[in-house]
């Protein structure tokens, strides 16, 4: 028999998830589409009773994202220049209907190659906060995606949140997505950069990555080097081919291998650009 469960308490959600399989409900922007038309055969866990999960709020070190909040809420909240790139990602997500009901958090439990809050979320050192009935653990970004639809969550586990650390909350960033057309689109490649400058404009921190080009999205740890102690003003023009070599791109019917990586530099260079200008405008409604 297939069961159905919307607890209203995450000890009664834990409790569940360890005694049977689940799939979690939560936006549903993935849930249902992925169902096609086959009949649901798995138990639902709906966690949309779980109050305590939706919302942006600050401890002493960290920005924490509950795993149930929706783009259009954290576009809404006052956050600092270094989410800007996190805010572009959330306007590109689907249309204001999806941003409506779509989570930050169920962004990264599907993990494709081409979700839109992958770089941005990169590019500020995230982690995620996994909970289960023997206790909590978190694990840095990089470590929870593992590649195409697949995640290090285990059976019995729940991401109740995304952390950021102030220490990587700072400086000014950007997002890039390039598609077919400009709206409702899957990705062909996106970048998500963030800049860190002294007062004299020179870098003294990055972070750059780039999603849709690999089965994970990849920070660009060369490049970043290579931006220390050059100016902001000339960081687009630092971007060579050979900063690019973690990525793998695919050919596929949004475009070739050879075109992804063509696309890739320029919309990375294009991510330094506005990163390294002044803090943008309008991001938050």
């Amino acid at each position: 028999m297939i069961r159905y469960a919307k607890p209203r308490a995450i000890d009664e959600a834990l409790r569940l998830l360890g005694e049977d399989r689940w799939r979690i409900l939560a936006g549903g922007t993935d849930f249902y589409p992925a169902l096609g038309n086959r009949p649901l055969r798995e138990n639902v866990l709906d966690i949309n009773g779980l109050d305590g999960l939706r919302g942006i709020s600050e401890t002493a070190e960290h920005f924490v994202i509950g795993a149930r909040t929706t783009w259009t809420e954290l576009l809404r909240q006052p956050l600092p220049p270094a989410f800007d790139a996190l805010k572009l990602a959330a306007r590109e997500v689907g249309s204001v209907q999806i941003q409506n009901v779509g989570t930050v958090a169920g962004n990264l439990c599907n993990a494709s190659p081409a979700a839109d809050g992958v770089p941005a979320l990169l590019i500020l050192d995230a982690e995620v906060e996994l909970r289960s009935r023997d206790g909590i653990r978190h694990v840095g970004l990089p470590d929870f995606i593992l590649g195409n639809r697949r995640t290090v969550l285990k059976d019995g586990e729940l991401m109740t949140s995304i952390r950021i650390g102030k220490g990587s909350a700072t400086g000014s960033s950007a997002f890039v997505k390039l598609g077919a057309r400009r709206y409702l689109v899957i990705s062909i490649a996106m970048a998500a950069a963030r800049i860190v400058s002294a007062p004299d404009g020179t870098i003294t921190g990055a972070a750059v990555a780039v999603g849709a080009c690999s089965a994970v999205a990849q920070r660009l740890g060369q490049l970043e080097l290579a931006l220390l102690g050059r100016t902001a003003a000339a960081a687009p023009g630092i971007v060579e081919d050979g900063h690019l070599a973690p990525l793998a791109p695919i050919d596929d019917v949004r475009g070739s291998a050879d075109y992804r990586r063509q696309a890739a530099r320029a919309i990375v260079k294009r991510a330094l650009a506005t990163a390294a200008a002044e803090p943008l405008e309008g991001v938050a409604a």
